[in-house]
């Protein structure tokens, strides 16, 4: 009985031996084993570097360009400052206006009717200044027209260089009630001075049309106005 049970037992360890073998060998030849389970995490680590250094390369190429297309080019420099032209400013003291600082034109008006526009432009290099009203003188008449009281404005007229004043000339009654009426080719404008009663430097001889203008004794001249409108509104 003892022999049986002995029997019995070093069968089982026979076996027992010979799977534990049957393992180690099994172990040793299998693709999954240790060295393989080294080798395939090797192998997914290399695509993950591979992938790195593949896009590093194009992008340290293109991190490269960039920062040169960034830097300005060695020769590219600011352009010069150049300071924006101004327009002529007035010098000097303002002075009266005058026929020798100044260009005068006459042009007979629509509307009104029987009306005529001067307009003064200075031409000097400094302000004028336009006193009073124009001491108009039609052909070879020896007395200057009166002007029109209302139209005095509230402020000297101021021309700075290359601007204009102006006054309207009434001609002859709308309604012909005027007398001694007749035609006249020629005129003169003379300026007044600061005191308003007197004549300063030289008059203008603006144009007439070739025809003339009718002139009565109804003639009249507004004051100097700084604006066009408010000089053909008289």
């Amino acid at each position: 009985m003892n022999n049986l049970r002995t029997s019995r037992t070093r069968l089982a360890g026979a076996a027992a031996t010979a799977v534990l073998a049957a393992l180690c060998l099994t172990a040793c030849n299998d693709g999954t084993g240790t060295h393989d389970e080294g080798a395939a995490a090797t192998a997914t680590k290399s695509p993950s570097s591979g992938a790195l250094s593949s896009s590093s390369g194009p992008n340290s190429s293109s991190n490269a360009s960039d920062s040169s297309d960034a830097k300005p080019a060695a020769d590219s420099k600011p352009a010069p400052h150049t300071p924006a032209s101004k327009a002529p400013a007035s010098s000097g003291k303002p002075v009266s206006c005058e026929g020798s600082n100044t260009r005068t034109v006459a042009a007979p008006l629509t509307r009104p009717v029987n009306h005529m526009l001067l307009t003064v432009t200075n031409t000097g290099g400094a302000s004028c200044y336009l006193y009073g009203y124009p001491a108009v003188r039609f052909g070879e008449a020896q007395a200057v027209p009166p002007v029109v009281e209302e139209s005095q404005p509230q402020a000297v007229v101021t021309l700075r260089p290359g601007e204009s004043g102006y006054a309207s000339v009434s001609l002859s009654a709308t309604d012909g009630s005027g007398s001694n009426g007749h035609i006249v080719k020629s005129l003169t404008v003379y300026f007044h001075g600061p005191a308003g009663n007197e004549s300063v430097g030289a008059g203008a001889h603006p144009s007439l049309p070739a025809k003339g203008v009718y002139v009565d004794d109804s003639l009249k001249v507004t004051y100097w106005q700084q604006s066009m409108d408010d000089a053909v509104d008289w």
